[in-house]
């Protein structure tokens, strides 16, 4: 008889004969339970802070560069803003090394600037790094400021051909981004 009151007791506390009660199991049930339904809450919550598919798009450029001629640039656009490419001449290239680093307010030499071997190609941002107005100098005819590079109407910077500013209130060069060439003629932005 006494066997078989310890059976009853053990079978009334919920235990089964390999010792798991069956709390356990709903313990474990309920903790995956909830487990799976923060899931459920939290994924929306963190993908949609994901960048969406334009955003991921435009951050790289490809531009072809086989039309620019040596003393002509062009404008693109890179994640909203402009973008100059110049391809500079050799004499161009000849003003820019001759420029003491001691003179420049942000030194920085023009193979600092460009890629090893691309040193007449010069990327950089279009925007003046005073206080983000469009500089002129990227398109045929405008005015190119005081060193034949670039000039920002909105505070009077000029800037070199190397985009290095000399003259005005901007505190840095126009900025380089990151960038790549895929091919003899395309440049890969970002």
């Amino acid at each position: 008889m006494a066997d078989t009151a310890a059976t009853a007791t053990h079978e009334t506390a919920g235990e089964t004969q390999d010792g798991i009660r069956r709390r356990d199991f709903l313990d474990i049930a309920a903790v995956s339970a909830a487990g799976i339904g923060g899931l459920a809450v939290v994924y929306p919550l963190v993908s949609q802070m994901a960048p969406s598919k334009d955003v991921l798009a435009a951050s790289t450029t490809e531009v072809d560069v086989s039309a620019v001629e040596p003393g002509q640039a062009i404008k693109a656009v890179f994640r909203k803003q402009p973008l100059f490419i110049r391809r500079l001449t050799a004499q161009e290239i000849a003003e820019a090394n001759a420029r003491p680093l001691s003179s420049l307010r942000d030194p920085e030499t023009l193979a600092d600037r460009t890629k090893e071997g691309r040193e007449d190609m010069l990327v950089t941002m279009g925007v003046c790094t005073h206080l983000g107005c469009v500089p002129l100098g990227a398109a045929e005819g405008e005015v190119k400021g005081e060193f034949g590079g670039y000039f920002c109407p909105c505070h009077g910077s000029h800037y070199d051909t190397a985009g290095r500013i000399i003259k005005g209130p901007a505190p840095t060069n126009l900025e380089v981004p990151e960038y790549e060439f895929t091919s003899d003629t395309v440049i890969q932005v970002g």
